[in-house]
């Protein structure tokens, strides 16, 4: 008789991998800016992580294979193959490297919210340990210990937006679809702080890691619904403590003193360490991986063998981590830093989402497990929402 009880997997690395220094920082923004107004693309975000997510799980339980296997295999043709691999290549290690340059920016951050005093060039530190973990292949209980003081920030925002006592009635009106004069860039950057496209290949490649059949997509289903779902309670929770603490008071947020603001109902002189070690935590896991996905991402397309130990995969992910390195030791405020990546995760999206689409309706691949018609609307509602987003965003970025 097959077990029924639920038990966390990979959908927890995956809101783990949201709740970064990315989405502390836009949803901070996002509340200061626009007070509640905004929570209504958090929840489409929320949405759409879980369609895309759930399929991206899907695939992996019942091909046991990871999405970048998966394109090398399904895709015959040479110069179909050829384009498709360089766009993907293209859009992994652009949102990537974007991605990365936020999460060495956000642990950067964070250590200088602990350590004020001392002058530091923390992001090559950062990049340095990150390279040593990822080199030596040691980063996966330092990855474990780091999500679960993210976790412990993040039930700070939860037990805080509580202590505040927001206006529901405020927040509910965030419910209904609107955006205010000046908001786009923050809508498209809420949409890739929440739907990752390395999550894509990660949770794929990771989830065959756990489950071995398709008897166990129930249990699928449940780790990504109800993981996912929390994430985005943590999001939404941001959003409004950032809110009651700066909406409409013009504040200027620079550093995480001025985002740690938030958290002095329940913290008090404490909020500030606390934000320090969240982001610094946030951003050295997802420091750690990013380029670790990306290198699985572009190992299963191109047949290279996954072993760490192979000097190509260590040539994808050491690509991605000096791309990040670069970014944010750039000039750049970090703050403007990770609020970019978050956009070029929101564009770069739709790309990734058809090629999942394209796959999950291979009937030789996926048999009676591949889309349903419901799955096939809501994706390209999912991906229409998501094209008209970023084309709006690059339409006032450049005006």
């Amino acid at each position: 008789m097959m077990n029924n009880k639920f038990s966390i997997g990979p959908a927890a690395l995956v809101a783990a991998a949201f709740i970064g220094p990315g989405t502390v920082t836009t949803c901070t923004l996002a509340g200061a800016n626009f007070g509640t107004a905004l929570i209504w693309a958090l929840v489409f975000s929320v949405l759409a992580c879980v369609v895309l997510q759930e399929m991206s799980a899907r695939l992996g339980v019942v091909t046991q294979q990871g999405l970048g296997e998966v394109l090398q295999s399904q895709f015959q043709n040479r110069w179909v193959k050829t384009g498709v691999f360089a766009l993907v290549t293209v859009a992994i290690f652009i949102g990537n490297g974007a991605y990365e340059g936020g999460n060495i920016a956000g642990a950067a951050l964070g250590i200088e919210a602990l350590l004020p005093e001392w002058q530091f060039p923390w992001p090559v530190v950062i990049a340095l340990v990150a390279f040593v973990l990822l080199f030596q292949g040691s980063y996966a209980l330092l990855e474990k210990a780091l999500i679960a003081l993210v976790m412990l920030m993040s039930l700070a925002f939860i037990t805080t937006f509580i202590l505040t006592k927001p206006d529901i009635t405020l927040l509910f009106q965030g419910f209904k679809p609107q955006v205010p004069k000046g908001a786009w860039l923050t809508v498209i950057a809420l949409v890739g702080t929440t739907v990752v496209p390395y999550n894509l290949f990660l949770h794929a490649s990771a989830v065959k890691n756990k489950w071995h059949s398709a008897d166990d997509l129930p249990k699928v289903r449940r780790d990504t619904f109800i993981s996912i779902g929390i994430g985005g309670l943590i999001s939404m929770a941001i959003v409004s403590t950032a809110a009651a603490a700066f909406f409409g008071q013009q504040a200027s947020i620079h550093s995480a003193a001025d985002m740690s603001v938030q958290l002095k109902p329940l913290l008090g002189s404490w909020a500030s360490i606390c934000m320090g070690v969240g982001l610094f935590s946030a951003g050295i896991s997802s420091a750690i991986t990013a380029p670790l996905a990306a290198a699985y991402a572009l190992a299963g397309m191109l047949g290279w063998s996954t072993d760490g130990k192979d000097w190509r995969f260590k040539m994808a992910w050491g690509l991605v981590l000096i791309s990040g390195l670069l970014l944010s030791i750039s000039g750049y405020q970090p703050i403007t830093i990770i609020w970019f990546a978050q956009i070029a995760n929101g564009i770069l999206l739709p790309l990734l989402a058809v090629f999942l689409l394209s796959v999950m309706n291979r009937v030789e691949l996926l048999g009676k497990y591949k889309n349903t018609w419901v799955h096939n609307v809501l994706a390209t509602l999912v991906i229409a929402v998501c094209l008209f987003l970023g084309g709006k965003s690059m339409y006032f970025a450049f005006s």
